[in-house]
């Protein structure tokens, strides 16, 4: 009973951690704000290709989560990176990601793609 306890708390204790790290390091921005500034900036789609192809915000690239490491030097260290996925979750991990390679000026969108009603592009 006593170890189920230690790992609940470690969970909770991790949980914690990363909730209060990315609140941090990457902006969480409503649609609103999010439109008014994505222009502006990187707009990085973070979702698989196939969900990408389902539809994405106009403008955006896709650079998957699983594939981010590798495609880094394709997002410009020194302009602001607008990040989203379906829910929002992949996208706090991808500005993690970018943050521990030296990347400051990072967004996502709150609720992600799923939440998103402005202009959207399917490919054919």
């Amino acid at each position: 009973m006593i170890a189920l306890l230690v790992v609940l708390g470690a969970i909770i204790a991790y949980t914690l951690f990363n909730y209060f790290t990315q609140k941090k390091i990457v902006k969480t921005l409503t649609q609103d704000e999010f439109i008014s500034g994505y222009r502006k900036s990187q707009l990085i789609d973070v979702r698989e290709p196939k969900e990408y192809e389902g539809g994405h915000i106009l403008g955006a690239r896709n650079i998957p989560l699983s594939q981010l490491k590798m495609r880094m030097k394709e997002i410009r260290p020194d302009k602001p990176v607008y990040l989203y996925c379906q829910s929002g979750a992949r996208s706090g991990r991808a500005a993690r990601t970018l943050y521990r390679k030296g990347y400051r000026d990072l967004s996502h969108l709150q609720g992600g793609f799923k939440k998103w009603s402005g202009k959207i592009k399917h490919k054919n």
